[in-house]
């Protein structure tokens, strides 16, 4: 398999920041090969063909300005012209291709991130945060196409170039052969330790690229609490302090790209002072000629060219190798939900099946407690299970194992007989609806919210879910009816619109497991009640398990498991948990008069 499949390839983490940078270039630049070598071919075609320009400006000064010779000037002239369009000519075609790979790798790589933090589960969700995981699939991917962009462009110029400068250099002027001995030393020294500087540098701003990312993020959402609590200031205290951070590691950054280029630039000049300083007394003694002399200053100048375009590409290269490591810490990361095997599960599809916990414990990483403790319950078909506790008791982290949106540390979760980690996810998620109490609606329309849940389903069927889930008179009076705009998170409706919208959404696929995970928060009680009638007609015969904090809710449910602290302490039905477990009746005390539960 590919890193577009999702599979684990290379080292992990443990590898050397260059060793990311390679492994993705690596593992990307397959198709492209042929490409890739189109480049290459480019290049040297186009620095061979720049090589031979001073060779001709040399013989132009000796055989033709020294002696008066406008002929030779002129046919020589001509050929310079020639070679130097077709140099850039065929430079210009290296580039426009080197751009064109580097730009499809990016989206390729872009791709990879993307799917595979779609496959990540809760678990590893927390460990990135949703803002490293944004910065990943943006900033740092456009860090790596722009050094692949770079890097092809240069592959084979700057060798090429630093190469056969200094020996066309040689031919000219083999005396001043030490000038370059010195130069290209200091240069590379030079661009050496401002490199070394910038990596720390580097990976410090994509850190901090995250944290604005993240603080950014939770200002635009939390918007109304932020008001609500006039915390206006210091949230943007925050912000700021953030913001510095992130300006001066991007300050430090530019200071030392900005000490580059001068530094270079000056050994540069020196080097070509130094070559006319000592080769004057050469000319004068007729030693080198004038036109030799020219060509020597020019391939020096090539050369160091070559050391300068290597500078570029060192300037892009830290920060590029930060990003390769961020994104292979995504590509490389196991979900604790990946798929073990493939097969589908067995029978109907349509069939309700039986789903059972066994010995169930979720242990998440850095927690002193588990949040899940040896928890075993069956669901069967046709009957309502309802999962009731406190706050922080394991009711959503119980039912999130089902479709597989976390995995147990230890124990089983059984869908049909079978363990849901040796199916595939997306099969066993075809046979669940889910509905979240906080339901994540994308933006678009009521029709699309629903079709999300049922890609081909009808009209009649969407105003059918919508009648069940008590929507449907909020959609009628709405001039565009189905096609009324939904906001992005469904920010132009109510908590309890939202709820229905996502109830419906899921009643519209009509599968035969429903989770419902205290959906009904938000709704009044005679809503939440006309709802439920709805509810106990459709779902008859299918398996429903449902999470809530309202005795109401579940009083006439068929079978009641009671969670504290992430262990069950009850089971059975509304009467008998009232007088066998005491936390479930403390619950119903807190919430209904003793005149109705005694």
């Amino acid at each position: 398999m590919t890193r577009a499949d999702g599979a684990i390839l290379g080292s992990g983490t443990s590898g050397s920041r260059r060793g990311a940078l390679l492994t993705l270039f690596s593992d990307l630049v397959g198709p492209h090969r042929g490409a890739v070598a189109a480049i290459m071919v480019l290049q040297i075609a186009a620095t061979v063909t720049g090589l031979l320009l001073p060779l001709l400006g040399a013989l132009i000064i000796d055989h033709g300005v020294a002696v008066g010779d406008t002929g030779y000037i002129g046919r020589y002239g001509l050929v310079m012209v020639v070679v130097t369009a077709l140099a850039a000519l065929l430079s210009v075609a290296a580039v426009w291709l080197s751009a064109r790979v580097s730009l499809r790798m990016a989206r390729e790589l872009r791709g990879w991130v993307f799917r595979r933090v779609h496959a990540l589960s809760a678990r590893e969700f927390g460990r990135f945060g949703t803002a490293g995981l944004i910065t990943r699939t943006t900033n740092d991917v456009e860090q790596f196409g722009v050094f692949v962009h770079i890097g092809l462009s240069i592959f084979v110029t700057a060798p090429i170039l630093g190469l056969g400068g200094l020996a066309m250099a040689l031919y000219q002027g083999a005396k001043l052969a030490w000038v370059i001995a010195i130069c290209i030393p200091v240069l590379f020294v030079t661009i050496g330790v401002i490199a070394r500087k910038m990596m720390p540098e580097f990976s410090r701003m994509q850190t901090r690229i995250d944290a604005v990312n993240q603080i950014v993020r939770e200002q635009i959402t939390g918007v109304r609490v932020i008001r609500a609590y006039v915390r206006e200031d210091g949230e943007q205290q925050r912000f700021a302090i953030t913001n510095d951070e992130l300006t001066n590691s991007t300050l430090r950054v530019g200071r030392l790209n900005a000490l580059l280029y001068p530094t270079v630039m000056i050994i540069i000049n020196s080097a070509t002072v130094a070559v006319v300083w000592f080769a004057a007394p050469m000319v004068q003694s007729g030693s080198i000629g004038i036109g030799d002399l020219t060509a020597f200053l020019s391939y020096l100048l090539m050369v160091l060219i070559a050391v300068l375009i290597v500078s570029a590409l060192v300037v892009v290269y830290p920060r590029a190798a930060v990003c390769s490591e961020r994104i292979l810490e995504v590509l490389d990361t196991e979900s604790s939900t990946t798929d073990t095997r493939y097969s589908t599960l067995a029978g109907d599809h349509r069939s309700p099946p039986v789903v059972a916990l066994r010995h169930v414990t979720v242990h998440l990483e850095g927690a002193e407690l588990p949040i899940l403790d040896d928890v075993s319950m069956t669901a069967r078909p046709g009957e309502l299970t309802a999962i009731v506790g406190g706050t922080g008791s394991g009711k959503s982290t119980l039912l999130a194992l089902i479709p597989r949106l976390m995995s147990a540390t230890d124990g089983a979760v059984f869908v049909a007989g079978v363990d849901v980690r040796g199916r595939r996810g997306d099969d066993l998620r075809r046979r669940i609806g889910y509905v979240a109490q906080q339901p994540d609606l994308l933006a678009g329309t009521i029709a699309s919210a629903l079709r999300f849940g049922a890609p081909e389903a009808s009209v009649a069927q969407m105003w059918d879910a919508l009648e069940v889930a008590q929507l449907a008179d909020f959609v009628r009076a709405d001039p565009k009816g189905l096609d009324a705009e939904v906001s992005q998170g469904g920010g132009n409706l109510s908590g309890g619109q939202r709820q229905r919208l996502a109830i419906a959404r899921a009643l519209i696929r009509r599968p035969p497991i429903y989770l419902f995970d205290d959906c009904f928060s938000a709704l009044d009680s005679r809503t939440e009640e006309a709802v439920r009638a709805g509810l106990r007609t459709r779902l008859a015969g299918a398996t429903v398990i449902m999470v809530t904090q309202r005795i109401s809710t579940i009083a006439d449910a068929d079978h009641i498991v009671v969670l504290e602290a992430g262990r069950v302490v009850g089971t059975g039905v509304h009467q008998a948990l009232l007088r066998s477990c005491p936390e479930y009746a403390e619950l119903a005390m807190s919430q209904i008069s003793s005149r109705e539960w005694a």
